[in-house]
């Protein structure tokens, strides 16, 4: 069996160490420091916890229509007035979750508990924020969701809830975490990151089009929802302050 010389073989031991030791050296300095974590993050969190709640206890005006016509609405739109899915709409909220729950979970995965705290208060501020805004929105836009379109708008008009289809806080939500995820695991260098990223981005796409699909929101209630999510969830994962 070929051997390499004793002095050969130290020799490569050696360079292949130092190689490591500045490949950990050289990922420690690009890899951004851990998100901060403080009394102001549970405040941040609690106001727009408020705020959200706030929000889906405000009843907007109800509807002046029942059915209301389809030819007010956008092309785009009117197509999916007759979509109606029960397994799409329990569909939303299991895929919801998974992405929630998958962006965290690949988060906090496999890095320190500082880099994990942060991870986690990022999170919970994106997404209480998102449902803030979303809530918010929903009431002062007060548009009608499909069923107000449909056969049963008559019934569907007492339901305060069938004016807040504008936009899908379904997806909101999730375009917030997957957007916080990418932005975050970029910025920390996490494994994986483009892999997970697409998933998760992947994921929240379905919940939007399982939204439409169960007849709970329109196409563009689930694009506002995406743009919201994202730019929240970007902007907290972009200025949340780290660690010096």
């Amino acid at each position: 069996m070929f051997s390499l010389p004793t002095g050969v073989r130290r020799t490569l031991v050696a360079t292949l160490a130092a190689a490591s030791c500045s490949a950990a050296g050289l990922a420690a300095q690009t890899a951004a420091p851990p998100y901060r974590v403080g009394w102001g993050d549970a405040a941040s969190v609690t106001v727009a916890a408020t705020i959200a709640l706030l929000g889906a206890r405000t009843a907007p005006p109800l509807s002046t229509c029942a059915p209301c016509d389809r030819a007010d609405l956008p092309g785009i739109d009117r197509g999916t007035v007759d979509l109606r899915s029960g397994f799409a709409r329990t569909a939303s909220d299991v895929a919801l979750v998974g992405v929630a729950g998958g962006a965290l979970l690949a988060a906090v995965s496999g890095v320190g508990p500082a880099r994990a705290r942060g991870d986690v208060v990022v999170f919970a501020n994106a997404v209480a924020w998102t449902v803030a805004a979303t809530e918010w929105l929903k009431v002062g836009v007060h548009r009608a969701r499909p069923a107000l379109y449909r056969a049963g708008a008559v019934e569907a008009a007492t339901h305060a809830t069938n004016r807040k289809s504008f936009p899908s806080g379904h997806t909101s939500t999730a375009f917030a975490t997957a957007v916080a995820y990418t932005t975050l695991a970029q910025r920390q260098r996490l494994p994986h990151a483009t892999r997970n990223s697409l998933l998760l981005l992947g994921g929240a796409t379905g919940v939007g089009a399982l939204r439409v699909f169960g007849g709970k929101h329109f196409p563009t209630d689930v694009l506002a929802g995406a743009a919201l999510g994202s730019a929240i969830g970007w902007i907290v994962a972009r200025v949340h302050p780290t660690t010096p």
